[in-house]
């Protein structure tokens, strides 16, 4: 269990709050703030361990093992910084989409854009199958946004496991865990219920995800292990694939009325921001949204140089210690 200050414990809790804010906006992971931020394999590492030997020394009372070998302070503060995002932000984020999608949606392009070049990076070696593969998880991502949302029951079967579909999507870098709640026609009805405060919903949700993310996370913490680079270039693929979705201007070409009589957009399609104007009738708000895509990519490559600092120290100060301790 790695040791941290008060003000890293503030950073880690500042990186579970992009988390949730990422996780809220449909076509945006917060598997990829966790991993351009540096936490990615260490999230992982620490759900996986939730495990057998865990629930041993919990039953045991060694209530000070158990915190150890889950990395408790770490999924604490994470978790507490994306719930207080989920909880905060909920509001001004279904505000913005829907007074100023085109805006929300340019910042979300330009921070996709940095973050696939970021983990793309992370790639040590080139091969024929690393390539096939990052092409198969854009082509993957990609269907995903052309799918068509349908009507799904609310009953709490279902919503357990759409809890448990969601998360697995939101722990990988590129894959929206709020966009399958979309298709899965459980976004509203679960972000409401957030909102509302209707704990039989969001506790079963809850439970939902956690039965999935238990279970994911030794899948995809293996892969990661054995077969590095080709994971990662899986969910470069991902991230590009996901960026037809975060286009900022579309054209409705389908819709159905939600359960409160709302008229919503069912089917778009991605179109030029002068052709958007003509078609809608509504201001493109091009330049400013061209600034907010520049401030999305410049603040993941700030987060990715800032980490990568942060990573250098750890590794010089490990590097120093371990020649003191040699000299001794």
């Amino acid at each position: 269990m790695q040791k941290r200050s008060a003000k890293e414990y503030l950073l880690l809790f500042s990186k579970g709050a992009g988390m949730g804010a990422a996780d809220v906006v449909p076509g945006v992971s917060g598997g990829t703030i966790a991993f351009i931020t540096g936490i990615y394999e260490e999230l992982l590492g620490s759900i996986r361990s939730v495990n057998g030997e865990a629930i041993k020394l919990l039953l045991s009372f060694k209530l000070a093992d158990f915190w150890r070998h889950i990395n408790g302070t770490f999924l604490v503060v994470l978790l507490s910084g994306i719930g207080f995002s989920v909880l905060t932000l909920s509001r001004v984020i279904l505000f913005l989409l829907d007074n100023y999608p085109e805006l929300l949606w340019s910042f979300f392009f330009g921070l996709i854009v940095a973050s696939a070049v970021v983990v793309g990076k992370k790639i040590s070696s080139w091969s024929v199958g690393v390539i096939l593969l990052g092409l198969a998880g854009a082509a993957i991502a990609y269907f995903f946004t052309v799918a068509t949302p349908t009507q799904t029951p609310e009953a709490y079967w279902f919503i357990f496991l759409s809890g448990a579909i969601a998360i697995c999507a939101m722990i990988l870098p590129g894959i929206s865990g709020s966009f399958l709640l979309v298709l899965l026609a459980k976004y509203e009805f679960i972000l409401n219920s957030v909102k509302e405060l209707k704990i039989d919903i969001v506790a079963v949700f809850a439970a939902g995800c956690l039965v999935g993310i238990l279970s994911f996370s030794h899948v995809l913490n293996w892969a990661l292990k054995n077969y590095h680079n080709a994971t990662v270039a899986l969910l470069t693929g991902f991230m590009v694939g996901s960026l037809n979705k975060v286009w900022p201007w579309k054209e409705t070409l389908e819709t159905y009325t939600d359960r409160h009589g709302v008229v919503k957009p069912l089917v778009q399609q991605n179109v030029m921001p002068g052709i958007y104007e003509t078609i809608t009738g509504q201001d493109s708000y091009l330049a400013l949204a061209v600034v907010l895509a520049v401030v999305g990519f410049m603040l993941v490559y700030l987060i990715d140089r800032f980490t990568d600092n942060d990573t250098k120290i750890i590794k010089s100060e490990n590097s120093n210690t371990a020649v003191v301790v040699e000299k001794l």
